[in-house]
């Protein structure tokens, strides 16, 4: 079982979406066990602050360092973590290769910036990887944390009902889905490709192909040239 530690100033923002769909499959068939942590009760301070001023001036508050090092030590006495992860606008882009690495650990733990930004302390000292989920700034690592959670834990074996559904998702082959098409065959004088009515699952796995090829050299061409690359 794969057991994901999400450490959070703001815990309330992960609950909800940890209790639907995909997570919560996952969690009731026990092949994930995810936990959330509120940094703010391994505060010292009497009243459970956990940010500061900025040493050397500037805008923003900072998580200070005590809470988060308390916190992560608590934790790391009860088992041993694959990766610490910190989720922070300024790292390397959370991929779909980082997804199914990520999905063979067995612990995983996943801190949530806050503020204007966390000690560097804490992630010269704890933190093992780094991740963003694009080139723009939330007001916290929560929605980030949760993204990554999500696309972990439905690539555990047994978590989809239709194992192979994971497998032929966007990315896998450094190349974007293909279309997807469902009953009615003509809907509003619209209908879908004749090849998909014709039973012949070569042609149309071929046909499927080309569209995703075709799909990811207009939309992704950094992520064509890399399927290139790989051929």
């Amino acid at each position: 079982m794969l057991r994901i530690d999400l450490l959070s100033v703001v815990p309330d923002m992960l609950h909800s979406p940890l209790d639907h769909s995909i997570i919560r499959n996952a969690r009731d068939k026990q092949l994930a066990e995810i936990h959330v942590h509120n940094i703010r009760k391994y505060s010292t301070h009497k009243h459970r602050k956990v940010d500061d001023y900025p040493f050397g001036g500037g805008a923003g508050m900072v998580l200070t360092p005590q809470p988060v090092f308390d916190c992560v030590d608590a934790l790391k006495s009860g088992r041993t973590y694959d990766e610490v992860i910190f989720m922070t606008p300024d790292a390397p882009v959370f991929t779909q290769d980082d997804a199914n690495r990520l999905s063979l650990c067995s612990n995983l733990m996943i801190l949530c910036g806050h503020y204007k930004g966390v000690d560097q302390r804490i992630r010269d000292e704890l933190i093992t990887r780094e991740y963003s989920i694009g080139d723009f700034v939330l007001s916290g690592g929560e929605l980030p944390a949760l993204v990554v959670t999500d696309a972990i834990v439905r690539l555990l074996p047994g978590v989809l009902g239709d194992a192979e559904s994971a497998l032929t998702d966007s990315f896998m082959d450094d190349l974007l889905d293909a279309p997807h098409y469902t009953r009615p065959a003509s809907y509003r004088g619209l209908e879908i490709p004749e090849i998909l009515r014709s039973g012949d699952h070569k042609r149309i796995q071929a046909w499927r192909q080309q569209q995703m090829e075709d799909k990811t050299k207009q939309l992704r061409p950094d992520l064509y040239k890399q399927f290139l690359n790989n051929q």
